[in-house]
């Protein structure tokens, strides 16, 4: 597949595009990177996303696959003879999306809550967030990765939330290490991957990012 045109229209601080970006690198795939301006959408992003009109949006010979875990799934289906991401065995493949699944639908919400809002609300936010953390490192348990002894989906699927929680911390209160040492312990080893280490902002840039938003909301 040398001669595919790939295009991936992403945010930089997406922790959902930083999935497909890390999948790529994962695989060693080369692709035309493409900054979208959220507040001014491109009429490509448009088009390729009429649907949910959201990053991140990987372009492959035209055709557009939309959903960040999705993404991660076509390419590992396409470029399948280079570093496997989601495991072969059936029932550890299912277990692999159920907490893609999870980390998508419980994860982004309360980190939102924790810089965004104030009140019952943001100490809801705090509290389903560490939780969430505690559930997470339940399920990564003693292994050095969420597949096992390998690099994998579920910690694509979660990484990209690393370099937020500084930012969580500052506007949290709270110190993620002291509540779920072996889940920071485990994003330290995913780091040391370049493909993640060059994927994932700096935690200060993102919190710079947050203070942004804050203050477009009132809260600065």
């Amino acid at each position: 597949m040398a001669n595919d045109e790939l295009i991936l229209l992403d945010f930089w601080p997406s922790m959902f595009g930083m999935r497909l970006r890390i999948a790529l690198s994962e695989k060693e795939i080369k692709y035309e990177y493409k900054e979208e301006d959220l507040r001014n959408k491109s009429p490509l992003l448009l088009q390729m996303n009429p649907i949910h009109k959201k990053i991140p949006v990987l372009i492959h010979n035209g055709k557009p696959i939309c959903e960040s875990l999705i993404g991660v799934e076509y390419i590992d289906e396409v470029w399948k003879d280079k570093a496997p991401l989601l495991p072969s065995d059936p029932y550890e493949r299912a277990q692999a999306r159920f907490w893609g699944d999870y980390i998508d639908k419980k994860l982004y919400d309360t980190v939102r809550k924790i810089y965004s809002t104030t009140g019952d609300e943001h100490e809801a936010g705090k509290k389903d967030f560490i939780e969430i953390l505690k559930v997470l490192e339940g399920a990564l348990g003693e292994k050095p990765y969420f597949g096992g002894d390998n690099f994998g989906f579920g910690d694509i699927a979660l990484i990209g939330f690393y370099c937020w929680f500084h930012a969580c911390e500052v506007y949290g209160n709270f110190s993620i290490e002291a509540e779920c040492p072996k889940l920071v312990a485990w994003a330290k080893m995913c780091m040391k991957s370049d493909s993640v280490a060059k994927t994932l902002p700096d935690q200060y840039k993102i919190l710079e990012f947050v203070k942004i938003l804050r203050e477009k909301l009132g809260l600065e």
